[in-house]
């Protein structure tokens, strides 16, 4: 409408141009008569135009008015009457007006007035305003979800003055409809009795199909309980289908099955335990399997009696709270150790490498390996970047041992020397947080991990055999053992015989933690190759210097629930005397467990011990850290000391409540 008008207009001011210019041609040709004829018709023809502009002008107003009463009343009955439950809130948050549909979402409830995030948490205004979420998906309002969407309404020319318009599209029927299509997706569990073998063993032959039918009896039990489909695939092993719903349920309930299947009594000296890995997520059946096998391995891995639920990358661990049980057989030691030398013979040269700030069980363990490796008369190298003081004594002596002059190198020189067929042996950790260069591990085809610690979620993968036993008391008790099995009669060195002995008694504290039969044979037969235990006690002897900083961590610590804590002061920044501070306070009576925090740049590291009562690798391991259960560490990136004292509590807090449960 408001174009025709503009047209007639325009229209009319071509036509009175037009005449003018007929007007000017008769005056110019002396057609006077005639042009004061036209001249007065033309001021007739003015007049009445101006006349008429003003009627259409004073219609044209009318007509607007009308209509913008009209397009008022309709937009108020849209809002008012719209399908959508729709709210209007200024920009401070607070509800203006809201629509007969939103009386129902909020149970007649006046909100008029209210703030927004009094009823909707999920909506972030400064979000809304800056373009930056428009959509809020599943947001809860009473009993139900919505799909919010936003948009800004400027209603004057001042951008301070700006209202936002929410619609509400209920989403809960979709929700409950994906629930329950999850709930109904299949898991697979696979459940292994761990320690089968040993258990048997324990009990009179007579007695074994009795507990043989118990364990199996229990399985299928658990599995009823699922409404699982439940296979047996090896005398030890199960496999079981179940509904997505049945799992959640068994994570709040911390898997119980591990409790009930140790409770087990039927004569048995050693209590039946499991491993089990849950694969879940999937995109298919076959995923979700292998998901339940890398969970499972992992489990074994960690040394058992635990579950490990796999969610794509996701891992959840229950259980582990028991201590690893010696394994009495050795065949698991002969197997690796001739793998081990066909992996070597088939290589053109070797290296081996341990963890970062390694220790005495490390060092040990390596100068083990390369002691064999020698008589096979293969290029082998140890890589070693930073040395520290725990291991200073030995290391100096080690070098001034015929043939070790080029031993040790870099880990840049071990790139460079690195060939395509080369071997790289990682001793004492298994871990891609803590192996002393990613880079050196990235540059080898073949490798070859040997470690005692619990396996942890980041470990390097693509291993071509992989020997990591947590019962074990260290990697240098399972070096031992295997040189055993690797030449057929082993002749190192008392030097080399010493760095193995030093690594048992360093890790076991002198015989007292983790020391099972195995880890006196180990000793015994490093005794006979001629080390000598006097040497080795030299090997931990400290200076003034450090014993003193050593007592004034142990004088900072704090006593909470029979654990102590201790915080190494800010000129201290050693993790090994850290470490030795942890080890020291257990000395006290009292003390179940302790925990010392040391500063190191940005990043705070925390050393865990405890006499068995307490589990400091499932406290740590919630701190990014990992370990043993009587020895564990971790290290918090970015963060101050008084935020990871903070952060243990709150470890601690949860292990007890857990324990409690």
């Amino acid at each position: 409408m408001d174009n025709k008008y503009n047209y007639f207009i325009n229209s009319n001011k071509v036509y009175m141009i037009i005449i003018a210019i007929l007007i000017s041609i008769l005056l110019i040709y002396g057609h006077f008569f005639i042009g004061i004829v036209f001249i007065s018709l033309y001021i007739i023809l003015v007049v009445y135009n101006m006349k008429n502009i003003k009627v259409r002008q004073t219609e044209w107003k009318k007509f607007i008015e009308n209509f913008s009463t009209q397009l008022d009343n309709a937009t108020r009955n849209t809002l008012v009457k719209m399908p959508f439950p729709l709210i209007i809130i200024d920009k401070k948050g607070e509800i203006l007006w809201y629509n007969q549909k939103s009386s129902y979402i909020v149970k007649d409830e006046d909100i008029l007035g209210k703030n927004v995030n009094s009823i909707i948490k999920e909506i972030n205004l400064r979000q809304i305003f800056d373009g930056k979420k428009n959509v809020i998906k599943n947001a809860k309002l009473k009993e139900k979800y919505y799909d919010i969407y936003s948009n800004v309404v400027d209603i004057s020319d001042d951008l301070e003055d700006r209202i936002i318009i929410l619609y509400f599209y209920d989403v809960t029927e979709k929700l409950k409809m994906l629930k329950d299509i999850d709930s109904n997706k299949y898991t697979i569990m696979l459940i292994e009795v761990d320690n089968f073998d040993d258990v048997i063993k324990t009990i009179e032959e007579n007695e074994r199909p009795l507990i043989i039918a118990e364990i199996e009896r229990s399985v299928n039990s658990y599995a009823q309980s699922l409404n699982a489909m439940l296979r047996k695939y090896d005398d030890n092993k199960y496999v079981l289908c179940v509904q997505d719903n049945y799992i959640e349920k068994e994570m709040e309930k911390k898997f119980e099955i591990l409790d009930n299947i140790r409770e087990i009594n039927m004569g048995n000296k050693l209590a039946v335990t499991l491993s089990i890995g849950v694969g879940r997520g999937g995109e298919s059946p076959l995923q979700n399997e292998n998901y339940a096998v890398s969970a499972k391995e992992l489990a074994l891995g960690r040394g058992g009696d635990q579950v490990v639920v796999k969610i794509g990358e996701k891992l959840s661990f229950y259980g582990g709270k028991t201590k690893e049980v010696e394994k009495r057989t050795k065949v698991r030691a002969r197997v690796i150790a001739h793998a081990l030398i066909d992996l070597i013979n088939a290589s053109s040269k070797v290296f081996i490498m341990g963890h970062v700030n390694p220790d005495i069980d490390c060092l040990g363990a390596a100068v083990g390996i390369y002691s064999t490796i020698k008589f096979l008369k293969k290029d082998c190298y140890i890589v070693l970047d930073e040395t520290n003081t725990s291991i200073n004594l030995i290391l100096d002596k080690i070098k001034m041992e015929e043939g070790y002059e080029k031993v040790f190198i870099s880990s840049k020189e071990c790139i460079e020397n690195a060939e395509y067929n080369s071997l790289l042996i990682l001793v004492d950790v298994h871990s891609k947080g803590y192996v002393q260069d990613m880079n050196v591990v990235e540059a080898f085809e073949k490798i070859v991990i040997i470690d005692h610690h619990r396996k942890s979620t980041d470990f390097v993968e693509g291993a071509l055999l992989s020997y990591i036993e947590p019962y074990a008391s260290s990697t240098s008790e399972l070096v031992t053992e295997m040189l055993q099995y690797m030449v057929e009669k082993p002749k190192i060195k008392v030097i080399e015989a010493e760095a193995l002995l030093a690594g048992i008694c360093v890790d076991t504290k002198n015989f007292c933690f983790k020391t099972g039969v195995r880890t006196f044979e180990a000793a015994s037969f490093l005794r006979r190759l001629g080390a000598d235990t006097i040497d080795v006690k030299k090997f931990f002897a400290d200076d003034l210097d450090t014993y003193l900083k050593r007592a004034e961590i142990i004088k900072s610590a704090k006593i909470f629930n029979n654990i102590a804590i201790a915080v190494c002061p800010s000129e201290i920044e050693d993790i090994v005397l850290a470490a030795q501070a942890a080890d020291e306070l257990l000395n006290i009576t009292g003390i179940k467990a302790s925990f010392v925090f040391v500063k190191i740049k940005e990043d705070v590291c925390i050393s865990g011990r405890s006499l068995g009562e307490v589990n400091v690798q499932v406290i740590l391991e919630s701190l990014g850290g990992g370990g043993h259960m009587t020895m564990a560490g971790a290290k918090v990136k970015q963060i101050t000391v008084d935020e990871a004292l903070q952060k243990l509590k709150d470890a601690i807090g949860k292990y007890v409540m857990e324990g409690e449960e």
